[in-house]
């Protein structure tokens, strides 16, 4: 048996490349709604949103909120009204249809939910995040997909992660391992839920001052050994193990 029998996933900037399907989706929503598609906007846009998703981890405001208020935001300092309800909706749609993988993922997944049970717990709304799991073609390697729009909780409350469990039937959290690239969110969250954490550091920033991560990767892959047992280790790669997907 593996040394996690579960591992819950982040999923934005731990298997998505959120910056570049944001980068993509931003653009498209500034040029349809005739704002400047630039590199100046779109800092300006970051620092909203980074603000008002910091804001939402530390329980300042609600996410069906957030979504509309960057793009309030965002008019108010370039001095251009457009409907931000719409302008959020069109994002939303643009940003569903990105699903940009980083490289070693899949084979990453397809390995790991051959020992574990793996789960994603994602900040974000559902349909979006669903969407782009779908498009990515690995949303079949998850036994179970946690949606902060959807449960009503956002990471790092504690309530996401024990709906997580509890949904799954997983009592034993000493063998659940909590993946992400957030240290205020995942590493932070899953801390206070009673559960191992791995950072994913692929940025190579320094490290924690506070939160500290049971573990600190620099590429998903490192997973294996952290997750698996030496005999379990010894078959990856191994063409005739018989895989879920």
């Amino acid at each position: 048996m593996a040394v996690y029998h579960c591992v819950l996933f982040d999923l934005d900037g731990t298997l998505l490349d959120f910056s570049a399907a944001e980068h993509g989706a931003l653009m498209e929503t500034l040029e349809h709604f005739d704002f400047p598609a630039t590199e100046q906007t779109e800092q300006i846009y970051r620092s909203i949103n980074d603000a008002l998703w910091a804001a939402l981890e530390r329980g300042e405001i609600r996410q069906e909120k957030l979504v509309v208020r960057r793009f309030e935001k965002l008019q108010e300092e370039l001095g251009i009204k457009q409907d931000p309800v719409q302008m959020n909706a069109y994002y939303l749609a643009r940003l569903t249809q990105r699903a940009d993988v980083f490289p070693e993922v899949e084979n990453v997944l397809k390995e790991l939910a051959e020992v574990a049970t793996l789960v994603i717990v994602s900040n974000g709304v559902e349909n979006v995040q669903l969407g782009r799991l779908e498009r990515a073609g690995i949303l079949p390697y998850f036994d179970g997909v946690f949606i902060s729009g959807k449960v009503g909780a956002s990471k790092p409350s504690r309530k996401i992660f024990d709906v997580a469990l509890n949904s799954l039937g997983i009592e034993n959290r000493k063998k659940v391992l909590m993946v992400g690239d957030s240290l205020k969110a995942d590493i932070s969250g899953g801390n206070a839920a009673g559960l191992d954490t791995c950072w994913c550091n692929f940025k190579m920033s320094p490290g924690p001052e506070k939160e500290k991560p049971t573990y600190t990767i620099t590429n998903l892959e490192q997973l294996f050994e952290i997750v698996m047992e030496e005999e379990e280790l010894a078959n990856v790669g191994n063409p005739d193990k018989r895989h879920m997907v």
